[in-house]
């Protein structure tokens, strides 16, 4: 009788788990490692992604409750996950032409992986959900291959843009120097005086367009501001770091990007900026949130 109830209360205790396993995030599957998974559309290929593998990818992230902070296409190399439920193993989980909607937790891809503290509308218990559409996979070796043969066959754009560049100041008359890495900073509206350190959260507004004035992105016509956790990667161009690290808080500005800190030789990884091409970028810097800071370090790049 007693072996026989116990076998009763485990066998409740097994169903009642597993209940709340499937009805968590219903439509999810859990992995090994804690993170739940879903795959939106099936690839042609079955050889999913490796270590050292370049992926291109269409990346979404969101809160739990579906509220997204970034969208955007990104060329990355994968590596091996350096603990149990990092995102690197999101990626590894997909072949090419596949897409699948990830649950993590934030706090390890913030803080382990990112490196730094949570954003204020993400709770340290809280999920975010990581949806990955990935275009194309591509081993290092034919990463690097076709590197070389895309710059063998357009070496001499580097030299036209430089022409075209500085046709566009000239004609404009900026009178203004660039910094030592080519940008141009031009001030349109002054800010508050307070400066962007590495691991502050920052909320900006801007608008992307080419020398010829044509938009190619623009967060203003989606009224959506972008926010992101300055200093770390996945995050902004060179270029685009380096412009908001010489902002104030509440300032607006005209930066002109050259492609060496911009989209560089190879252009966007959407294809909509080509290679060698310079970019101009109004930006507005809407706020700071200040992170983590050292005492007595400096953690701005570009006083």
């Amino acid at each position: 009788m007693i072996k026989r109830t116990f076998i009763v209360l485990a066998a409740i205790i097994f169903v009642f788990n597993a209940c709340d396993y499937f009805s968590k995030y219903p439509g999810y599957d859990k992995t090994k490692s804690g993170i739940y998974y879903k795959l939106i559309k099936f690839g042609e290929s079955s050889e999913k992604a490796k270590p050292s593998d370049y992926i291109t990818a269409d990346i979404v992230y969101k809160t739990i409750d579906d509220s997204v902070f970034f969208e955007g296409r990104r060329k990355l190399q994968v590596t091996k996950p350096t603990f149990k439920g990092a995102i690197d193993e999101c990626f590894l989980m997909l072949a090419e032409d596949e897409k699948a909607s990830f649950i993590i937790s934030a706090n390890d891809f913030f803080k382990k992986t990112l490196e730094t503290t949570l954003p204020d509308f993400i709770h340290e218990e809280d999920p975010m959900i990581v949806d990955i559409d990935v275009i194309d996979i591509q081993t290092e070796d034919e990463y690097f291959m076709e590197k070389e043969a895309f710059l063998h066959w357009i070496e001499d754009f580097g030299d036209y843009e430089k022409v075209i560049l500085r046709q566009y100041i000239d004609q404009k008359e900026i009178e203004k120097e660039p910094t030592e890495s080519g940008l141009y900073h031009l001030t349109i509206e002054q800010g508050n005086g307070e400066k962007v350190f590495v691991g502050d959260t920052v909320t900006v507004h801007y608008e992307g367009k080419f020398l010829n004035g044509k938009f190619f992105d623009s967060t203003k016509r989606r009224n959506s501001p972008f926010q992101f956790v300055y200093g770390r990667k996945w995050q902004v161009i060179p270029g685009m770091e380096e412009a908001i690290g010489r902002m104030e808080e509440g300032e607006r500005a005209l930066f002109i990007i050259p492609s060496q800190i911009g989209f560089g030789e190879t252009g966007s990884s959407t294809g909509i900026v080509p290679p060698y091409t310079s970019t101009l970028f109004e930006v507005e810097l809407i706020e700071i949130i200040p992170g983590p800071r050292e005492k007595d370090m400096d953690l701005n790049k570009y006083d």
